[in-house]
Formats: structure tokens, sequence, C-alpha cells
């Protein structure tokens, strides 16, 4: 029963985050490089699964691969494609947007300015 468990995260984790947690599917294999998780979604929850530029996915991995640790396995997780269209292309957008971050919006170093303005604002107090 504790050998599964990291089948068992993965399908309670995923089946939390998305609409139709009855076509979640999770199927493991065991082999000489270690544990292969496949994770089959509707198409519909692709989108939440892999998370923005795969912020999800990635959780999910760096969360396996710490119980992978705790029990001496190495832990792969794959999300598999379904098939055509909407999903695939959400997929996609989320490897690209892996492999090229998007550059700090512009609001962000108003805030670091402001932020440096009120440091030194507490500086010049006497106390």
């Amino acid at each position: 029963m504790a050998v599964e468990a990291d089948k068992e995260f993965v399908e309670y984790v995923v089946k939390a985050l998305v609409t139709k947690p009855e076509a979640v599917e999770v199927k493991r294999s065991v082999d000489d490089m270690g544990v292969l998780l496949e994770l089959t979604v509707d198409p519909v929850d692709m989108g939440k699964v892999i998370g923005k530029a795969g912020a999800t996915a990635k959780s999910i991995r760096t969360l396996l691969r710490v119980l992978g640790a705790k029990n001496d396995a190495r832990v792969n997780l794959k999300i598999m494609e379904p098939e055509g269209g909407e999903a695939k292309a959400v997929a996609e957008e989320a490897v690209e947007a892996e492999v090229a971050p998007e550059a700090p919006a512009e609001p962000e170093h108003d805030l670091r300015a402001q932020t440096q303005k009120e440091i030194e604002e507490l500086a010049d107090l006497e106390l």
C-alpha cells in the first residue's frame, strides 16, 4: 500500500484541482530508471493541471521528487497530451513560457523605487 503513495498523492492533488475529477487517471510503472506516473485528465482541465507557465505541473513534480526521496525512489510525472485542439495548444504555450519567461511588468519597477524611497526615509528617522 505504501508503495503506491506517489500515485495516490498525484490523484488526490489533481482531483482537487480539476473540474472533472472522474476523468483523472494515473498509471504507474516501474523500471530501472525509477517510477513513471502517467497522468491523463479531461482536455478541458489541462490548463489547470499545467498552470501558468507550467508552474502547477512543476510544483507537483517537485513534491513528487520529495516524496520519492523519502521512499528512496526516483519519481517522474508525465502529463499525457489529449488528442487534438485547445488542450494541446495550452500545453505547448506552457512549455514555451517556461523556456522564455516573460519580462517583468513596468509596475514592479515603480514598486521597487517606492520601496527604496521608504527605506531611505526610515533610515533618516532618529530613534
